[in-house]
């Protein structure tokens, strides 16, 4: 599909409109980097590595097993894992098995886990020993397809003296028994042969990853995501990015061979961690820092910090909580966290004011971007430099990418510029369907001028310089008293008051106005306040049908496991009170 030119003069210098490089099977991402880099590393994993060319080997030898079980073109294969170094090992074997990866969160209760494996009819399954993740698969995949476990312990991708004194003392992770039948991972891996089987595979046609969505608003449902869903986002991302690698250097695409360091503290179960850190490192053959619980540590996130400092990472994408966590963790300053470069954020609308508190504690860039699982994810993003970046809009469609803004109502219309609406998608990265879903499909689909588009859910409008603004998700929207109130445009607000670490808005049931506000707050630590105080701040702040009714003050809010703050929750929480 080739898009007319995304009219704003504003388009960062030299990126093109359009790109065609991305017709090719996912696997061929990590055959390329084991190819021209095969002793540059690939994974770090607690002071441990593996270079690219052993990855490779291991994903091979991992497809010839998926083979020697049976598995066949377009089966699904789930994966029950961490961040953890096997991970990109399991994804790649699949794919180049011609498999379908069914990427599941791991921390999913065994009822979660279970909907997932039948609802995919999943074959085999790849899960942590762990006493709690492989507790969980043993229960989930009672009644389900799953012919095949398969465990995965770390001890093997441990240094050897950690190794050695991990058993010593216990601290390696490992189940309490494992059931009959079900294998090791490094046994696979040792018996199997480093030859994939010869798979055609088509990549706009074929799926490559099932990812569940939905989980927050409803029964998750299966997006399927084909090959080509994802090389084009990689691919269009490589040609969007600009970065300054040195200074007095011109902006410049990502460098190559090593040059750079991801940080892996999204989970690789969701969309935008795979595509924004594993798949985009191996893309420039980066190395790539496993982070499996960001949270670790004594306060939370030291460990995150600690690895900051030791691997020196250059890119971090992370959501809008983690920066939060960054910026206001007591032992920041003790962490020399300057290696960072650029960081983007998506996920979730970032709040201004939490960019300007990061940027200024780490001298690092933040770019938004905009994405959803069922767009493999990107779709916007702002440009990747102070130049021409716009916070608070998460800037143009990637190159070969449309979007326009519906009306809320029908859908059946487009708006002209500064009006909010639903925003649609058209893209190479936009998925083939939910699995077994058409109701779902027809919802989401609409067919405009021949060209097929995602209805997205949230509202957004173009401004007049062409900058895309997403104004907050559809079904979050407040109607006070006729009016619209978007909750994150009074959680921005409420960001700028320096008492505060993380706020979330809902719309309650009001009988006088339909609809009002109400603002959860959790503040920084050592940090008091009244409602009293943050009900004047946000009276002196912002329009009155938009200053919350009700304020409460929380020691957590809650969070996804991706790090999304649950407005839903709290709003459930609340009609039930």
């Amino acid at each position: 599909m080739n898009v007319s030119k995304w009219e704003t003069p504003f388009w960062p210098e030299g990126v093109a409109h359009n790109i065609s490089n991305f017709h090719y099977p996912l696997s061929q991402v990590l055959d390329n980097a084991a190819r021209r880099y095969p002793e540059n590393v690939f994974t770090i994993f607690n002071g441990a590595t593996k270079t690219y060319a052993q990855v490779k080997d291991t994903a091979d030898r991992v497809a010839n097993f998926l083979v020697e079980k049976g598995i066949k073109k377009g089966d699904k294969v789930a994966l029950f894992l961490p961040n953890i170094p096997q991970f990109p090992e399991i994804f790649f074997g699949i794919l180049k098995a011609g498999a379908v990866c069914v990427n599941c969160n791991p921390v999913y209760t065994p009822t979660e886990l279970n909907h997932q494996l039948c609802d995919s009819e999943a074959k085999m399954v790849f899960c942590m020993d762990h006493p709690e993740f492989y507790k969980n698969t043993v229960k989930a995949i009672v009644d389900s397809d799953v012919e095949t476990v398969v465990i995965c312990n770390i001890k093997s991708y441990l240094p050897k003296s950690k190794a050695f004194i991990g058993s010593l003392l216990g601290k390696i992770p490992k189940a309490d028994r494992h059931e009959p039948g079900h294998l090791m991972f490094d046994d696979i891996v040792k018996a199997a042969r480093p030859t994939p089987p010869a798979v055609e595979i088509d990549p706009e046609k074929d799926t490559a990853v099932m990812l569940y969505t939905g989980g927050t608003t409803g029964v998750p449902k299966g997006a399927e995501l084909t090959h080509a869903n994802f090389t084009y986002n990689i691919q269009a991302c490589e040609e969007y990015f600009r970065f300054v690698h040195k200074k007095n250097e011109k902006p410049d695409k990502i460098r190559h061979g090593g040059y750079h360091t991801f940080l892996g503290i999204l989970p690789w179960y969701h969309s935008f961690g795979i595509t924004s850190a594993l798949l985009f490192s191996v893309l420039s053959a980066s190395r790539l820092v496993c982070i499996p619980d960001p949270r670790s540590g004594k306060p939370p996130f030291t460990d995150v910090l600690k690895a900051v400092e030791k691997y020196r990472p250059t890119f971090m994408t992370a959501v809008p909580t983690i920066f939060v966590a960054f910026t206001n963790h007591p032992l920041l300053k003790k962490y020399d966290i300057s290696s960072l470069m650029g960081c983007l954020s998506g996920g979730a609308p970032l709040p201004p004011e939490v960019c300007r508190q990061f940027e200024e504690a780490t001298g690092a860039i933040i770019f938004e971007a905009y994405g959803l699982t069922e767009t493999a994810p990107a779709v916007c993003i702002n440009p990747s430099f102070k130049e021409t970046r716009k916070i608070g809009s998460i800037g143009f469609p990637l190159p070969g990418t449309d979007v326009k803004i519906l009306d809320i109502e029908t859908g059946e219309h487009e708006l002209a510029r500064g009006e909010d609406g639903e925003l649609a998608v058209c893209g190479p990265q936009v998925m083939k369907g939910y699995w077994k879903r058409p109701d779902a499909n027809d919802e989401v689909f609409k067919t405009i001028n021949g060209q097929r588009y995602f209805r997205t859910g949230d509202i957004a409008h173009i401004d007049e310089d062409g900058y895309v603004v997403i104004t907050d998700r559809k079904k979050d929207m407040i109607i006070v008293g006729g009016f619209n109130v978007y909750p994150r445009d009074v959680e921005d607000i409420i960001y700028t008051h320096p008492k505060v670490e993380l706020v979330a808005v809902v719309g309650i049931p009001d009988p006088k106005s339909g609809e009002s506000v109400k603002a959860f707050i959790k503040l920084k630590p050592g940090e008091s306040m009244t409602q009293e105080e943050m009900i004047q701040f946000c009276k002196e702040n912002m329009a009155p049908y938009k200053k919350p009714r009700k304020i409460e003050f929380r020691d957590d809010i809650p969070v996804s496991n991706v790090g999304k703050v649950l407005r839903r929750v709290l709003r459930d929480e609340e009609i039930k009170n």
